[in-house]
């Protein structure tokens, strides 16, 4: 973070109502360069086919060139290409990719974002935060279960978050601390940036921030704390006789409740609460439950970021909560896996199988918690069969037997998964 990016964020903490003036100027080259620094340069190009390599190839005029269109205020959002990509539950979800002009200062305005929404943000939002992340969500929820004295849980989605965000709403919670004309200006523009289909269809949006904009997170993150958590602090919490806390990784989110009647009244209002925003919940993603240590059993369950809690009993007969991959999730992985290699099978060995040991490696570093190891194995398991299944039906004679299989894994490091504690920082409600 820039010494101006401390300033800011220091201002944010000590003034919380401030509203910040002149926070384009700090639109600099230096800026710029740290967030050309930041964005990721395996991701696809945007409208104008303009790669990272390209753009490298001549940063610093580059770099010099976006710096004058924003000085002299002539700097104009770029059309958005659409594109989809499959979903675990065989849907397609869809993409926005900006031009990498409009990555770097999206990138850059995001830090500004940042550095003052942070310090309004409450503890319970860990979705696409500095020195937060999904493993604390879950390790956060199952210590607060586990300890704590909560017996009712309301696990909810919300319906297409992304494309239902209101600019308008966003606009007036953006101005809640911001009052730079020029900036709001530059974040409306990326709002209302047309969205080229992938039949060559243009479309101007009249709501929703696209998923792969670089400022997507951060504006979503804004418009939650505004609607949901804020809500909840101020206006649910407040009024309640028990304990209640609300999870939330960006839409998806759980609360949990001491008493039912509480529960349930917290689930009335919720769709009310969200319409006002014009979002919707997701009902097939949206749920009350009995939750308690006094009924375990796996009926009696919910899932939170592609992990099912439920209530167990450990050796010594005390109760236990447990989590281990989501059944759906689990089965999606397993598909996702068999057709990957079924499709990769014919290519040369050190071409794929590097990129098969890095999925696995993803696979693992996500969902290799503890109470997770059984279902982590299984999937290793089905992964190795698959593959030698694949591998020996690539002609008509076997290229392997369990032997050469063996050594094969060994030489490209494709091992046995571990399992083991992870020291997370964990929040207490």
């Amino acid at each position: 973070m820039t010494t101006a990016l401390h300033t800011i964020a220091f201002k944010a903490q000590t003034h919380p109502n401030h509203r910040f003036q002149n926070l384009y100027g700090l639109l600099d080259s230096d800026l710029l360069v740290q967030s050309w620094g930041q964005i990721n340069k395996q991701s696809a190009c945007g409208i104008d086919g303009v790669t990272p390599s390209d753009f490298k190839q001549r940063l610093p005029e580059n770099i010099n060139r976006l710096h004058q269109t924003l000085k002299c205020k002539s700097y104009r959002a770029n059309d958005v290409k659409r594109v989809f990509i499959p979903k675990s539950n065989g849907k397609l979800r869809p993409l926005g990719l900006p031009t990498l002009d409009d990555k770097i200062v999206q990138q850059s305005v995001s830090q500004i974002l940042q550095s003052i929404w942070e310090q309004d943000f409450v503890k319970n939002s860990y979705g696409y935060r500095p020195n937060r992340s999904a493993h604390q969500a879950v390790h956060s929820l199952q210590l607060n279960l586990q300890y704590g004295t909560y017996g009712y849980v309301v696990e909810a989605d919300i319906k297409g978050f992304f494309d239902n965000i209101d600019h308008e709403w966003l606009m007036r919670m953006l101005k809640q601390r911001i009052e730079d004309k020029a900036l709001l200006n530059l974040i409306n523009q990326w709002l209302k940036a047309r969205i080229k289909s992938p039949e060559g269809v243009f479309e101007k949006p009249a709501s929703g921030s696209p998923q792969g904009g670089v400022i997507s997170p951060v504006l979503a993150n804004i418009y939650l704390h505004y609607a949901l958590d804020i809500w909840f602090e101020k206006r649910i919490k407040p009024r309640l006789q028990g304990r209640a806390m609300l999870i939330r990784y960006a839409d998806d989110f759980v609360v949990a409740f001491q008493y039912a009647n509480e529960a349930r009244e917290f689930y009335r209002e919720l769709p009310k609460r969200l319409r006002e925003f014009k979002l919707d919940v997701a009902p097939e993603k949206t749920h009350l439950k009995r939750f308690s240590r006094f009924h375990p059993g796996q009926h009696h369950s919910f899932e939170f970021l592609g992990f099912e809690y439920y209530w167990d009993t450990d050796k010594k007969g005390e109760a236990r909560l447990r989590r281990h991959t989501a059944p759906k999730k689990h089965k999606a992985k397993l598909s996702e896996f068999y057709q990957w290699i079924k499709a990769n099978r014919s290519k040369r060995l050190n071409v794929w199988m590097p990129q098969l040991r890095r999925k696995l490696t993803g696979f693992i570093n996500y969902f290799g918690l503890p109470d997770n190891s059984r279902s982590v194995a299984r999937v290793y398991d089905y992964v190795l069969h698959s593959l030698y299944k694949w591998l020996n039906r690539r002609s008509q004679r076997h290229s392997f037997n369990w032997q050469g299989f063996k050594d094969m894994l060994k030489y490209f490091q494709i091992q046995q998964p571990r399992v083991w504690k992870r020291h997370i920082q964990v929040d207490w409600y």
